[in-house]
């Protein structure tokens, strides 16, 4: 609108997962040097706070070649490392960077336009909505985060995504397979084809919901189940958490902590553990402290003992917890014999 002079109430834009959306654009507003509109959220059956809320974009011309993007209002501000974005950023994650980025380049080359953009994303209702997440706490300050990896809202409502896992699962067990490949999501989906070799056609995303997904996998006659995972993910499968939805409770760095104590960490060395918001950073400190191979033992113990104790005899359970930047982290013992039957199944 802004390099055309021309309204569109209705834009047509490619996600990141591929998928081409149709999207009402509302409330606009247009100058020369200036244009504003929203969308409106939608989450589907995804329980979520931000669902309806108009989501702004205002887009300006620079003088400077390129696309800037920053937050407005109602846009939180990141003030702990750790995090998608580094300390000062709006908390506008990497990937819908890249997709306002890739979209303006698009539009700036039909347009001949060889100037640059200006483009500031608010959210009017950011800071009240920011109360109800685990922003503040994750210092994340004054708005909500804009998040997202493929553009896609996928259906969430619990009853309705345990029911997709367990028909992934029986498709699986139907064409003969005798052991499931687990990941709670698509970090684990990538590591395992990327890091791991292995097509990850043959893993089942399990979302939060690792103990019921186990216990289909029991139901279902499978003979074992691996689990591969985020830390971030599984590390609270160590304090015995099955769903690790936030709304249940983040323990992350108290149990990162408690297995450090137990490893000798000395109290300045916990402290900064229980100050983290990311696991990346909890295992560096850890690595500083040359404690990381042994606390990462001892929480991969207790993941394989909280998979057992669910299993209930029923089922031999594995897993292998790895890191973006650290890679894997820990395995149980049975890991790599259960990757291979998955493989080779």
């Amino acid at each position: 609108m802004l390099l055309t002079g021309k309204r569109k109430e209705r834009i047509s834009i490619l996600t990141p997962k591929g998928v081409v959306l149709e999207l009402a654009v509302l409330d606009i507003a247009m100058t020369q040097q200036r244009v504003s509109c929203a969308i409106q959220k939608d989450s589907g059956d995804d329980p979520d706070v931000t669902n309806g809320t108009l989501i702004y974009a205002e887009v300006s011309r620079s003088q400077e070649p390129g696309v800037f993007i920053e937050g407005g209002t109602g846009v939180g501000r990141v003030t702990k490392p750790g995090l998608d974005q580094p300390v000062g950023n709006a908390a506008i994650n990497s990937v819908p960077r890249r997709m306002i980025q890739e979209n303006l380049l698009e539009v700036m080359g039909l347009t001949d336009y060889s100037g640059g953009l200006n483009v500031v994303i608010s959210v009017p209702d950011g800071e009240r909505l920011a109360s109800k997440t685990f922003n503040p706490r994750l210092g994340i300050v004054n708005g909500i985060s804009i998040l997202g990896t493929t553009g896609i809202v996928e259906p969430m409502s619990e009853k309705a995504l345990v029911d997709t896992i367990r028909v992934e699962l029986r498709q699986r067990r139907q064409s003969g397979a005798e052991y499931a490949l687990l990941t709670p999501g698509n970090y684990g989906s990538d590591f395992i084809r990327e890091s791991l070799g292995v097509d990850n056609a043959v893993c089942v995303q399990t979302s939060n919901f690792i103990g019921d997904s186990l216990d289909i996998c029991r139901q279902l006659g499978f003979r074992g189940a691996l689990l591969i995972g985020h830390i971030g993910k599984l590390v609270k499968i160590g304090g015995g958490m099955m769903n690790t939805h936030s709304k249940y409770g983040d323990c992350r760095m108290e149990i990162l902590a408690a297995q450090a104590g137990a490893c000798g960490a000395g109290q300045d060395t916990i402290q900064r553990i229980l100050e983290c918001v990311a696991c990346d950073d909890a295992v560096r400190i850890l690595s500083e402290a040359n404690l990381c191979m042994e606390t990462m033992q001892r929480l991969t113990e207790r993941i394989a003992f909280h998979l057992k104790h669910r299993a209930a005899g029923e089922l031999e359970t594995g897993a292998i917890m790895f890191s973006k930047e650290y890679g894997i982290l820990g395995k149980t013992q049975n890991a790599d014999a259960l990757l291979k039957k998955i493989t080779e199944g």
